[in-house]
């Protein structure tokens, strides 16, 4: 029973809900930022700052690195961030390469809260991880569900050509 609860169309139907919305989520965050004038150097200052006094949010470590390599990269962070957002959330929506969307989601989720921002990030990250357990029941209803067949069916022949060849 628990199987099929898990795998079956109704739950599949659920995971396909949580992932639109969360794909929504990343694609109004990334939107706001792509469109509009983003500079993630005040957020890395604060988080820098986060790091600091007597009871830090932000863990030694990660203010290091934040003020090592992402501060003066924030040319690079100022793209990533916001074209990272919203192609997370096309993935999501469309279901197109679904899991790589939301490892990447979570992979910036993770980031934000070490940064000592809480905000949304420990839904969305909860949400990620939640899918990522769904598996192929968050892709049944999604691009994917015909996309991994075909790049599986590539990928085979291509490997069957190289091993006669």
């Amino acid at each position: 029973m628990g199987e099929k609860w898990w795998n079956g169309r109704v739950a599949a139907g659920i995971w396909t809900v949580l992932r639109i919305w969360l794909g929504v989520q990343w694609l109004q965050a990334g939107w706001g930022k792509v469109t509009g004038e983003f500079d993630a150097t005040g957020y890395l200052q604060g988080a820098i700052a986060k790091a600091g006094g007597e009871a830090p949010v932000v863990a030694g470590w990660y203010g290091t690195f934040l003020e090592t390599v992402a501060l003066p990269n924030a040319e690079i962070f100022n793209i990533l961030i916001p074209w990272g957002e919203l192609f997370v959330g096309l993935g999501l929506i469309a279901g197109l390469l679904t899991m790589p969307a939301l490892a990447a989601g979570a992979f910036m989720n993770l980031n934000f809260l070490l940064a000592g921002t809480i905000s949304t990030n420990p839904v969305l990250l909860a949400a990620a991880v939640i899918l990522m357990f769904a598996g192929h029941a968050a892709i049944r209803y999604g691009l994917d569900r015909w996309a991994v067949p075909m790049a599986k069916e590539k990928v085979t022949k291509r490997t069957l050509r190289e091993a006669h060849a």
